[in-house]
């Protein structure tokens, strides 16, 4: 398959569609825990094959272009969830060495020594010394722990119960796993405030991702909104600069955020705003829920086929 050949197919099926891409983390070396997230090698090939067959923009930018119909065929974007340090550490030199503009949004408690709910579960689990973890008296049932198949096999069943559950719920049950596994947990998985400051003085767009990353729609509205508007307030007194894009947490229309919410992030000030429903954002679209996918194909023409696949899907949307 030639280069040209793709980039005229690219051409064809994109028209003036924006593609827009979501990671997490980068991890410096396979982690048989995260068995999906991208490792450094493989972000590498991935930027190099992004840029050789799309017009990278940083995605203010490119909402802009997409509001005033100058975007440029085959256009992306590059963002990151959550805050994470290997964001800094590991994907940013990769970033810089292809060219390639990015957005990180963070989840703002969870700075300087904070951890993620998840995380915590995950930590746990592979900390956990014995052969068997009995969570029964919290209703999450009992796992063997004698391979890493097994401890793979019980965050994949411990993470989806607890997802859904009431925001202060959630966090009690992670914490309760925390201490039933005995486990001593890391505290320098995310972002300090100084480094924070270091992707933003590298050009990196940050972006608000709630406080505590809550599923909003689980939330009351005056507790959704405050979530919203202080991860806002909090990152431009920290950078001392106007924080104009938004992630929701989860980020599927009509489950994890509603109307409501596209709302409140409009009222708050916010530019625009991204989702996790697959698909590009062509002119017309809501700019406060603007589509994105995880590309997770490793080889370069299957990572590039899989951006050409997503042109197919329209932007789902919830207002």
């Amino acid at each position: 398959m030639s280069l040209r050949w793709l980039n005229r197919t690219l051409t064809l099926l994109s028209g003036r569609a924006l593609s827009i891409l979501i990671y997490h983390r980068v991890v410096p070396i396979p982690d048989p825990l995260f068995p999906h997230e991208v490792t450094a090698p493989d972000f590498d090939t991935q930027m190099r094959a992004l840029v050789a067959t799309f017009r990278v923009l940083p995605l203010a930018e490119a909402v802009e272009r997409l509001c005033n119909r100058s975007l440029p065929a085959r256009a992306a974007c590059v963002t990151f969830d959550d805050g994470y340090r290997d964001n800094l550490e590991v994907a940013l030199p990769i970033l810089r060495k292809n060219g390639v503009p990015a957005t990180v949004f963070i989840a703002t408690d969870f700075l300087d020594g904070g951890r993620m709910w998840n995380d915590t579960v995950i930590e746990a689990v592979r900390r956990f010394q014995g052969t068997e973890l009995d969570l029964q008296h919290l209703g999450l049932g009992r796992w063997p722990m004698t391979m890493i198949e097994d401890r793979l096999t019980t965050i994949a069943a411990l993470l989806p119960q607890l997802k859904y559950r009431q925001f202060e719920t959630r966090a009690w049950l992670a914490d309760e796993i925390a201490n039933v596994a005995g486990a001593d947990l890391p505290n320098d998985l995310m972002l300090t405030s100084d480094q924070i400051r270091v992707l933003h003085r590298e050009g990196v767009e940050i972006g608000a991702h709630t406080r505590s990353h809550p599923i909003l729609a689980n939330l009351e509205d005056e507790q959704a909104c405050e979530q919203i508007v202080s991860s806002k307030h909090y990152l431009e007194e920290l950078l001392d600069a106007p924080v104009r894009l938004f992630a929701y947490p989860n980020g599927k229309p009509g489950q994890d955020y509603r109307r409501e919410h596209v709302r409140m992030v409009r009222e708050a000030g916010f530019m625009a705003a991204v989702s996790t429903a697959t698909g590009v954002a062509t002119g017309g679209a809501d700019i406060h829920q603007l589509p994105r996918f995880t590309p997770w194909d490793k080889r370069p023409w299957r990572f590039t086929a899989r951006l050409a696949l997503n042109l197919w899907h329209t932007q789902l949307q919830v207002a």
